[in-house]
């Protein structure tokens, strides 16, 4: 029995070249964030930027919404303290009662170390899988390494790009949007 890839390929998605997005190319940290504003004025929503340190305004200027990750958090970390009191509640006061120089068997003034360092454990446990769940981590290949200029990113320019899921995305009308607002090299990028 033959094994035909072809059609394999083709049903896992890999037989068509899909657009991923258009990118675009930028010098300056200011530039990208006002060609960010510029683009989402024109109505673009799914749209990503790309720097080799923190830009002060991207987020804003591209529209992305604060993190969750604190709310994920301070709720976990709750649990971690509501398990050490509970923990130690139960130990003192049921599982190994000792009376010990007349001290109460469950006393909050003793517990507070412990209910510490769980807060601590918890919220740390949190917040790392919460970071990689939420930024969908680990991930060996991403679409945006076929940009011909992506290595760039790392080193001294400033991407803006476009995603092909935006409901007004037109590959030939973004490109062209992305040039009208400054941006050096423009390519689609096939994902």
């Amino acid at each position: 029995m033959a094994i035909d890839i072809e059609q394999i390929k083709d049903k896992l998605g890999f037989g068509e070249d899909k657009i991923y997005a258009v990118m675009g190319e930028f010098s300056d940290p200011h530039d990208l964030v006002h060609a960010g504003r510029r683009i989402r004025e024109m109505g673009y929503t799914k749209i990503d930027a790309m720097s080799p340190f923190p830009v002060h305004g991207i987020d804003a200027a591209i529209g992305v919404p604060y993190s969750k990750l604190g709310w994920i958090v301070i709720c976990i970390a709750l649990c971690g303290s509501a398990t050490a009191l509970l923990l130690q509640w139960w130990c003192g006061t049921y599982n190994y009662p000792l009376v010990i120089g007349g001290k109460p068997l469950f006393d909050f003034s003793f517990s507070i170390p412990i209910t510490f360092e769980l807060t601590v454990l918890f919220s740390a446990f949190a917040s790392v899988i919460g970071m990689f769940a939420m930024n969908g981590l680990p991930r060996l290949y991403h679409p945006s390494a076929n940009y011909r200029l992506a290595h760039r990113a790392t080193d001294d320019r400033f991407i803006l790009l476009v995603e092909a899921d935006d409901p007004k995305f037109d590959p030939q009308i973004t490109a062209e949007h992305l040039k009208s607002v400054g941006a050096g090299t423009v390519e689609v990028v096939i994902g």
